[in-house]
């Protein structure tokens, strides 16, 4: 409990000790003059790694800078980016920054979807000057909606004899005599667009400051980076701030390889990166929680890939979302198994508008959710806020703003100059700081049930995925207004699989079998003894998944909560149904 009128209490990190590069265009020339034939980024094409050195990053990337700048891009005439990872998608950004010219890598999902109307969107807002897709055909959608729009269009493969290519680009900066204007540290080199889950996608600024502070301050926490460069493989997409910046950016500052995965934590695409893991053992592994409990799962039936994962990794960091606490347990228990006794998860917080890591756990850290302590250079703001204490950050990574968007970039700040997060925290020990912060969940995921009785929807989430373990894969939390809180299951096919030893029967008819709802009426009694706020009253099971195209799941595979809310209104209805329905599991009948 928080005392009355308490006040905000604010945990510093330690100043840089190092200068920061001031663009990513001289990060690319330091890599590139000390390590001119290393390979910088390796891809998987038609079964064969294709790779791309630093040298050669730096000169490609050179030559669409003057190409770009020659035909008119600019601060206010960005680059859209409408395709999935790859060594053509790096190297076209990467010009563009050079140049000054604003990347905005963009969801995939957003068009290979019919509707078009949130990338008209973010196009209408950005104003680009060119849109460039990996592969026509996997964006059609949105490359048919640029050029209603009159925005020119460029392609590095699979396009139709019109398109203009990649290649093209390329031998027209080679050609060019064209000045590059200068970049500093405060020139825009993103905009990366919110997820929209509470209206229109907002346009977050990201500097070249912004980036290359924070990847110095990382390098001072994680000091094994100035010795050992980094080799990762990685699928986290680009248009994220995870994926495009940390993992991006530590690999082109430590002049390390990074490996693009074309894997995805789903079924039928997790295969690949399980491959893709055995060919090119990482050094260090950052993923989000959901892809760390496919990858769990999958090492501990497959041997070899759990020596392949563990010989030479030195650090797995997870961020995005809370670690389940299952996940956490099983991955140091792989790590002893294969010969790491000494392993530990590295668990970082941020978000899009900081760059994006604010705080890293401390060595010998045992709490999954601990979001840790802040890096060099970041200040964490803790405030009281209704019933929660909300993360607010201040620091060189912060954002100045949203893209064209005053009202929301007045709002997102306090009257400190503290960016407000939206985060709830509290600290680990009372009495010593530097043991890191406990998520606490999203302030405004909380809500108050009929009662009075506040909810804490992301805490409860984790408590419920670890507690029903194997057969959760996510989980809505309901109850806002209502007597009681209720569930929402989004099972794990495998871990039904796994508690009933069916292995032919559909998912439909699967999680009607009494072992599947047991486990989940076993949770629910469980929890039942944590209070009030803990009791959860009735759940159901769903025979579906979370839908990309309604915003229900991310790209990094996180559940959006409030966007699922909204969507399964009528399954929340039937939740709630009086007499109950036959499908509902309440806590009732799991307690007799």
């Amino acid at each position: 409990m928080r005392a009355p009128g308490a006040k905000p209490l604010v945990l510093e990190g330690p100043s840089l000790s190092a200068r920061a590069f001031p663009s990513l265009g001289e990060m690319l020339a330091a890599a590139a003059k000390r390590h001119p034939t290393k390979p910088f980024l390796e891809q998987r094409v038609r079964g064969d790694w294709k790779s791309l050195t630093y040298l050669d990053a730096q000169i490609e990337a050179g030559f669409i800078a003057r190409a770009l700048t020659g035909r008119g891009l600019s601060a206010e005439r960005p680059l859209a980016i409408l395709s999935q990872n790859s060594i053509e998608h790096a190297v076209i950004a990467l010009g563009a920054m050079i140049a000054g010219i604003p990347v905005a890598p963009i969801s995939v999902a957003y068009s290979q979807f019919e509707d078009t109307s949130r990338l008209a969107g973010i196009l209408e807002a950005l104003t680009p000057g060119l849109v460039f897709a990996q592969d026509e055909h996997v964006c059609s959608h949105g490359f048919q909606l640029a050029k209603r729009l009159g925005i020119p269009t460029i392609v590095a493969r699979n396009s139709s004899a019109s398109e203009e290519k990649l290649e093209r680009l390329l031998d027209e900066g080679q050609q060019s005599r064209v000045a590059i204007p200068l970049v500093s540290s405060e020139t825009i080199a993103k905009i990366l667009f919110t997820s929209g889950s509470t209206g229109t996608p907002k346009g977050v600024i990201v500097t070249h400051g912004m980036m290359c502070s924070n990847q110095e301050a990382v390098r001072e926490v994680w000091t094994f980076l100035k010795n050992e460069p980094p080799e990762i493989v990685d699928w986290l997409p680009w248009n994220h701030v995870f994926g495009g910046n940390l993992v991006f950016n530590c690999v082109l500052r430590n002049a390390g390889t990074l490996f693009i995965d074309e894997g995805r934590p789903v079924s039928g695409q997790f295969e690949h990166t399980i491959e893709n893991i055995k060919s090119r053992p990482p050094t260090i592994h950052l993923s989000v929680p959901g892809s760390l409990t496919q990858l769990t799962r999958a090492m501990r039936s497959d041997a070899e890939l759990a020596e392949r994962f563990f010989c030479r990794l030195r650090a797995v960091f997870s961020a995005g979302a809370a670690l389940p606490q299952s996940t956490w347990d099983e991955l140091h228990a792989l790590a002893a198994e294969y010969g790491r006794p000494d392993f530990s998860v590295c668990v970082g917080w941020g978000a899009t508008e900081t760059g994006p890591v604010v705080s890293i756990t401390p060595k010998g850290n045992t709490h999954c959710s601990n979001l840790g302590i802040p890096i060099p250079g970041a200040a964490i703001k803790l405030v009281p806020t209704g019933d929660a204490t909300e993360l607010r950050v201040r620091g060189p990574m912060v954002t100045p703003g949203y893209w064209r968007n005053p009202n929301a970039t007045a709002a997102a700040f306090d009257e400190e100059g503290y960016y407000r997060t939206g985060d709830a925290g509290r600290l680990v020990d009372l009495t010593d700081p530097s043991c890191g912060i406990l998520f606490d969940g999203r302030v405004a995921e909380n809500f108050k049930l009929a009662t009075g009785t506040w909810v804490q929807a992301s805490k409860l989430r984790l408590a419920v995925i670890a507690a029903a373990s194997p057969v959760v894969q996510d989980v809505i939390i309901t109850g806002h207004d209502r007597d009681e809180v209720g569930l929402l299951i989004f099972p794990d096919e495998t871990g039904c699989r796994e508690v009933t030893g069916d292995i032919h029967t559909k998912l439909e008819a699967l999680i009607r079998s009494r072992a599947v709802r047991a486990r989940i009426a076993s949770a629910m009694s469980q929890l039942a003894l944590g209070g009030s706020a803990s009791r959860i009253g009735r759940a159901l099971l769903l025979a579906d998944t979370p839908s990309a195209k309604d915003g229900e799941i991310t790209d990094k595979g996180y559940l959006n909560q409030r966007a699922a809310l909204s969507r399964r209104r009528t399954d929340i209805e039937h939740l709630y149904q009086a007499p109950t329905p036959a499908d509902v599991i309440t806590l009732i009948s799991a307690t007799e």
